[in-house]
């Protein structure tokens, strides 16, 4: 059956080694990692949409022209004078990743600015997709602007997921990021956190507890990533653990739990089944560190679900 994705955040400008001391460019950020693989992996009949914002300047054109390129709707991103997009620079040791940014005039920033805009994006969607970077880069107004959209979209019947995806450095407070944090996973039906994230900054001390505290925020179903360690899904009155994928070698973790994410949903669409999925995308993420960069092509990648 037809449906359509929808991915909210930010999309920048992505630099990585190359040979020479160079520095190759490219596109990403984690909810359009999360589209990208998705987009790999879903069934024709459904569509994929990125909901930002970008400046009119060459390389918002060039992010537009790379977006669609890829197979991703562009009609909702919105255009804004005077913004361009964000960028960041990848430094690797040993395959873990560090990044420097550059975002103070990046147009996602105001990509809840128009409420109209967002509601109708939302409400033509089946699946939406956003992450605690998305909330943490945005307005406090225009937090509670998007959260309410998707709390409707929620009620609705909407599969609403959401990745905390943790980056303290861009909160003001420890404390005004747990609440947000917390107040995106009440808006969620499907919540995909990293427990070393949970662990560190809300002060889980197991999978087990992670597990009840985003239960206790009313979300119905959770897989909580745990890097070498597999996944845990607790789906219904089951927990279920799937283990990680084998790697011959690490290369590059930037788009683990982002390409992790966007198999998982695809595979979820084909299956309707949650531990096949997660070993799905588990195969996925496994292919996608062996590579440098955020977006691995297909013909890299494990074959499709189902």
């Amino acid at each position: 059956m037809a449906g359509r994705l929808l991915s909210i955040g930010e999309c920048m400008v992505e630099l990585m080694q190359a040979d020479g001391g160079l520095m190759r460019k490219s596109f990403a950020g984690d909810t359009f990692n999360t589209a990208y693989y998705a987009r790999l992996f879903l069934p024709a009949d459904w569509s994929v949409d990125y909901f930002t914002a970008v400046g009119t300047d060459m390389i918002s054109e060039e992010m537009l022209a790379f977006i669609k390129q890829h197979g991703i709707g562009t009609d909702k991103i919105a255009r804004i004078d005077d913004r361009s997009p964000g960028l960041y620079m990848i430094h690797l040791n040993d395959g873990e990743r560090s990044f420097s940014y550059w975002r103070s005039a990046s147009a996602a920033k105001l990509l809840a600015r128009d409420p109209d805009r967002l509601r109708h994006a939302v409400e033509a969607s089946d699946i939406i997709v956003f992450s605690g970077i998305t909330l943490a880069i945005l307005p406090p107004e225009d937090v509670d602007t998007l959260l309410s959209e998707l709390r409707r979209a929620k009620a609705a019947g909407k599969l609403v997921a959401f990745d905390p995806n943790i980056r303290p450095r861009l909160w003001d407070s420890a404390e005004r990021m747990r609440e947000t944090i917390s107040d995106g996973a009440r808006a969620a039906t499907l919540v995909m956190p990293s427990f070393d994230d949970e662990a560190t900054h809300f002060g889980d001390t197991s999978i087990s507890e992670t597990i009840a505290r985003y239960r206790a925020l009313g979300v119905a179903d959770l897989v909580v990533k745990d890097g070498a360690d597999g996944a845990t899904l607790a789906f219904g009155e089951t927990n279920t653990h799937v283990p990680s994928a084998k790697v011959e070698m690490i290369v590059d973790t930037t788009s683990a739990g982002d390409s992790f994410n966007g198999g998982f949903l695809a595979g979820y669409v084909v299956t309707g089944d949650a531990p096949s999925s997660a070993r799905f995308a588990a195969e996925l993420a496994a292919a996608v560190i062996q590579h440098h960069g955020a977006l691995v092509a297909k013909d890299k990648l494990p074959p499709a679900i189902g």
